[in-house]
């Protein structure tokens, strides 16, 4: 199991603001959630706390660590040595920690098996071979004077894959030029 834990609330999460990498300590409140926290995570088999050298972060792992019989792992060392890495999804800013660690955690466990159903899935999707995935159409057959492309009507499947291919390719090199320009043909 894997468990992704923000941070108890500070005095800029109290007002409304958020901190991006500012270093502030947890309110009075804050710890009591950490607390919380640490019981009802108490008993829990842990085999690692990991946290962020920001001290919001290592004041809410600690509790946890204690009640967990852990240790929290702050360490540059830790992060090189376990070939950790940063991860970010974008050049945005999110409100929160919250909506980053959920699609995070989806885009992991959907790579477990049974997950998805079918198990092909995964390869079909957008970025399994560097490509963004083709366009994907349903009924009706005529939307607003639009028509569904007529090779997905064919029921020729070599056709309908060559077209899926050339469409990824060119939803790729108009929208991710990025994706493209570094893709191994």
């Amino acid at each position: 199991m894997i468990a992704f834990v923000r941070h108890g609330e500070t005095p800029p999460n109290r007002a409304g603001l958020l901190l991006g990498r500012g270093d502030v300590a947890l309110t009075d409140h804050g710890r009591a959630q950490a607390k919380r926290l640490a019981e009802a995570l108490a008993g829990l088999d842990v085999a690692h706390i990991l946290a962020s050298p920001l001290r919001r972060a290592c004041d809410t792992a600690a509790p946890i660590a204690t009640a967990c019989g852990q240790t929290v792992d702050v360490d540059e060392r830790l992060i090189e040595g376990r070939a950790l890495e940063e991860v970010s999804l974008g050049d945005f800013v999110l409100s929160g920690g919250e909506i980053a660690a959920m699609a995070l955690i989806d885009s992991c466990v959907r790579l477990l098996p049974g997950v998805m159903g079918r198990e092909a899935s995964g390869a079909e999707e957008s970025f399994a071979e560097g490509l963004l995935e083709y366009p994907q159409y349903t009924r009706p057959q005529l939307w607003e004077e639009r028509a569904i492309p007529e090779v997905l009507l064919s029921g020729d499947h070599g056709k309908i894959a060559a077209w899926r291919r050339e469409q990824a390719e060119r939803l790729t090199r108009e929208r991710r030029p990025d994706l493209w320009a570094g893709r191994k043909r």
